[in-house]
């Protein structure tokens, strides 16, 4: 039988005292336990078989209990020796989105080694908590993205590829679980390991019924129509822009078939702009280009720079990384807090930079290069650079 986690964080920094008062508050335990069951220190003394002056430098924070008291106060107390200790193995979802925040804002002026060592010593710290963990890995593969740096980024991405995997076995909540899983086939197709991303998701493709419609038809019944409405707006919400996601994968395949590529880039558009997707869907940006890209292929010059002139207004714009909600979807600002869906509200310098580069740099764009639309657009996205 292994010790509790509590005794071994104990143990580990028992020849460390002042790191250990900041990560373990037994004096207030022993106090307020003490005071609940009406005892004097004498008392507590007595029973653990200790001096009253051992007691009371417990509790002044002088020193620390010896480690095999440990189980024994906590029974008296009735308590875990988690709890005695003060040791939370939790985060709230609320403190786990403002570290996350603090930790990608961070990323712009901080030492890069500093912020990854500081969102390392939360996943030490927080090992069990899985929500914790899933955004860590999230800001792992940020980090790895914004320091650019082929080493790092691939050692970033099989460590939060490792955090999911985490996640996906040993957590029971299967909402955890299956994001874990669609994170780690992300990680997977980043170290380009593509049969692996297959393996992992083909199955989670096979056609389920939505659970919003049926969800919200039995808050009607029961005469909870907000909670109805929060319900179906979510699952509208989803559902849109999971098939912006798809339409902007699907392009990529149909290049070469002018009919469906065209297609696909009028019902695109017109469902962002049906939702007002732009403002709230960011990851739609990159259509823009790839889209261009496909029309000067095929030697759609003026299609092209439409696009192009979309994308510069949104990269130079007030882009947010955030999903946001509007008039229409008024239900659901509490779900768009949730730090499980939460990205930071400002993104990263290099961020835009990179989305100014894209094209910019692009050799798709090169054929370009002396038309003033162009140009015009080059200049704009070189304020952001």
């Amino acid at each position: 039988m292994t010790a509790p986690f509590s005794i071994l964080l104990l143990y580990r920094y028992q020849n460390n005292q002042k790191r250990c008062y900041k990560e373990i508050n037994i004096a207030r335990a022993i106090i307020s336990k003490r005071k609940e069951k009406g005892i004097t220190q004498e008392e507590l003394a007595s029973h653990i078989g200790v001096s009253s002056a051992s007691v009371s430098k417990w509790e002044t924070s002088q020193s620390y209990p010896d480690i095999v008291l440990l189980p024994q106060l906590a029974a008296y107390f009735s308590i875990s020796i988690d709890e005695l200790m003060g040791y939370e193995p939790q985060m709230s979802k609320k403190d786990i989105g403002k570290l996350y925040r603090k930790l990608y804002e961070d990323l712009s002026h901080r030492p890069f080694d500093e912020v990854i060592a500081e969102c390392r010593e939360a996943i030490k710290k927080y090992f069990s908590c899985f929500p914790l963990l899933l955004q860590m890995g999230d800001l792992l593969i940020n980090a790895s993205a914004i320091n650019g740096e082929d080493d790092t980024f691939w050692a970033l991405a099989a460590e939060a590829k490792a955090l999911f995997v985490r996640v996906k076995t040993e957590s029971d909540d299967v909402e955890l679980v299956n994001t874990a899983l669609y994170m780690e086939a992300m990680c997977a197709m980043i170290l380009g390991e593509p049969q692996e991303v297959i393996d992992l998701l083909e199955k989670t493709t096979v056609r389920t019924q939505p659970p919003a419609s049926l969800v919200a038809t039995a808050y009607h019944m029961l005469e909870k129509n907000t909670e109805a409405e929060k319900v179906l707006q979510i699952g509208i919400y989803q559902n849109i822009t999971s098939a912006l996601d798809l339409l902007a994968t699907y392009i990529g395949l149909k290049i070469e078939n002018a009919d469906k590529f065209d297609e696909i880039v009028k019902r695109t558009l017109t469902l962002a702009k049906v939702f007002d997707m732009k403002k709230h869907h960011p990851q739609l940006i990159g259509f823009h280009a790839a889209a261009a890209q496909g029309y000067l292929e095929r030697g759609h010059t003026t299609e092209a720079l439409d696009l192009l002139e979309q994308y510069a207004e949104l990269a130079t714009g007030d882009l947010s990384l955030q999903w946001k909600g509007d008039g229409f979807f008024d239900r659901i600002d509490a779900w768009f807090e949730d730090p499980a869906i939460e990205s930071p509200v400002t993104p990263h310098k290099s961020v835009k930079e990179s989305l100014a580069e894209w094209v910019i740099h692009e050799p798709a764009f090169s054929v370009l290069q002396d038309n003033p639309r162009f140009q015009h657009i080059v200049k704009k996205l070189e304020t952001i650079c």
